[in-house]
């Protein structure tokens, strides 16, 4: 007995079904790829960024235990008064660390010359931290000193003839003289002492008297 013949419409029925399944099968795959490669270029952006993160955030956290040392080769000087006077004064230091000074201070930025002491030291009593440089360093090293400036508004840079080192950091009673720019204690005297504990006068402004 013969058996019944196939229908050729529920053959291409058959068919078409393997065709989408087979459609559905590959679109699947595809999918999946397109997630992985995008999952891939996300991990790819993101794993850099978060290790940048991470170090940046230790870079600080060293930074703030290092500002709770003590710093070596920190000079501290008593300061004895702090009028506002209209004549020269004849400071302890050079350059000063505080003291007597003018009744105007000095703006904070960077200096091409030299600042009058007396202005200078007005601004330290407001919590700046003044930095001085000498001729014999690179404009390489002063362009470092000056970028710090760019992203601190307590920060005073200018040149100065007569110096006991190269660079000689200043802050109210607190006085550091290092080398170059890329002295690491540089950059801890200045998150130390800018608006730091012997600051006469913590938030009054570095901007509004002279200069710049």
């Amino acid at each position: 007995m013969s058996g019944k013949k196939p229908n050729p419409r529920d053959e291409r029925r058959a068919r078409l079904l393997e065709i989408q399944a087979e459609q559905k099968r590959k679109e699947a795959r595809r999918a999946r790829l397109i997630f992985i490669a995008l999952t891939l270029t996300v991990l790819a952006m993101v794993i850099p960024t978060v290790f940048v993160f991470i170090n940046a955030e230790r870079d600080r956290e060293a930074q703030e235990a290092a500002e709770q040392q003590p710093i070596d080769g920190v000079e501290e000087f008593e300061v004895a008064s702090a009028n506002h006077v209209e004549a020269d004064v004849e400071y302890a230091q050079t350059p000063p660390a505080g003291g007597d000074h003018s009744g105007t201070w000095q703006n904070c930025g960077v200096y091409p010359e030299p600042v009058v002491d007396e202005n200078g030291v007005h601004s330290l009593e407001h919590g700046a931290v003044w930095i001085t440089y000498g001729p014999e360093i690179t404009q390489e090293q002063v362009d470092a000193l000056a970028e710090q400036a760019s992203t601190e508004p307590y920060l005073l840079i200018s040149p100065r003839e007569e110096l006991p080192s190269p660079i000689v950091a200043s802050a109210w009673g607190n006085q550091l003289q290092v080398d170059s720019a890329d002295d690491p204690r540089l950059a801890t005297f200045i998150g130390k002492y800018i608006q730091g504990e012997d600051t006469p006068e913590p938030g009054a402004p570095c901007t509004g008297g002279i200069g710049l």
